[in-house]
């Protein structure tokens, strides 16, 4: 009886040490990082995300007392590592994972609806692009239970309020009071505005924003039809006014030239008479009348000749 037990337990025992060693002996990918808890508590360093130089300087104060996660400890790539059978071991994926801003666990839909400031509703695909972030990784494992369906909620938020508020730079020929034109220039714009707004997700929520991509923003088709018209025309007009310019200038200078030709021939013209007055200046300076009657005797000359010529054959 007492063999038997002891054979019993000391069978367990050695079951108990293979199970341990079969299931309490873990690697960690490349891409992978890992984290520990034992008996549900994950295993932890000193401090919080709030104060990680970091992630804190992300968060307002009134968002730190929120958003204030334990920094846990995070097993690297490699092993072979060993647990005990009480500790759990969670296994996160750190490379970048894109995702369309129209992907919904709970509904199927192909757009997104966002109201823009002059209340047209238009719809919007684009795609995001996010890792799990390796200094905050309680709150991505811990702190929400969906972490792809929470990013693009978030995402999704901030986006409907920039769409609603935005105030593009006014571009020559554009349609007054049309927000979906100037939404469309400037995706680059959103785009970066959406990263920059969305860097807090690693603060609150673990979440690193690689990317953000939105590629179209259209409006209804009826809509968009009308608003093709009313572009085509304004653009007719601001060819119309760019030739007229184009023509009103052209004839400037045209008539600028003509001004400098009239004004080059004078002056051609006033120069020898300009001269002469200078000479005839001089001459009275230095012979006085005498002198001046005796050019205007030398000068007739050939004026008399010419007028007897012309009697002669006449």
């Amino acid at each position: 009886m007492i063999t038997t037990t002891l054979f019993g337990l000391l069978l367990g025992i050695g079951l108990a040490a293979l199970l341990t060693l079969l299931f309490g002996v873990y690697t960690i990918g490349p891409t992978e990082r890992g984290v520990l808890t034992t008996f549900g508590r994950a295993q932890r360093t000193n401090g919080t995300t709030a104060d990680d130089p970091q992630l804190g300087a992300l968060l307002t104060e009134e968002e730190k007392a929120r958003y204030s996660y334990p920094c846990v400890r995070v097993i690297p790539p490699g092993g072979p590592y060993f647990k005990w059978p009480w500790q759990r071991l969670y296994k996160v994926d750190m490379t970048i994972q894109t995702v369309d801003i129209t992907w919904d666990p709970e509904i199927k839909q192909d757009a997104i609806e966002a109201v823009t400031k002059d209340n047209l509703t238009v719809q919007i695909s684009g795609q995001i692009r996010w890792r799990p972030c390796e200094r905050n990784l309680y709150a991505y494992l811990f702190g929400i239970s969906h972490p792809a369906a929470h990013v693009v909620g978030y995402f999704i938020s901030v986006l409907r309020d920039r769409i609603a508020t935005f105030h593009g730079e006014a571009a020559e020929g554009a349609v007054e009071g049309v927000s979906i034109n100037d939404l469309r220039r400037n995706l680059s714009l959103i785009n970066s505005f959406m990263e920059d707004a969305c860097r807090k997700t690693a603060a609150r929520y673990g979440i690193d924003l690689d990317a953000a991509l939105i590629t179209n923003i259209d409006p209804p088709s009826d809509v968009d039809e009308a608003l093709a018209s009313i572009n085509t025309t304004q653009n007719q007009v601001a060819a119309s006014i760019s030739q007229a310019k184009a023509d009103a200038d052209q004839k400037l200078k045209m008539a600028e030239q003509a001004v400098q030709i009239a004004e080059n021939r004078a002056q051609a013209e006033a120069s020898p008479i300009l001269e002469l007055g200078k000479i005839l200046s001089g001459m009275h300076a230095e012979g006085g009348r005498a002198a001046l009657d005796s050019y205007l005797r030398n000068a007739s000359l050939p004026l008399r000749e010419k007028a007897a010529q012309t009697i002669l054959k006449l």
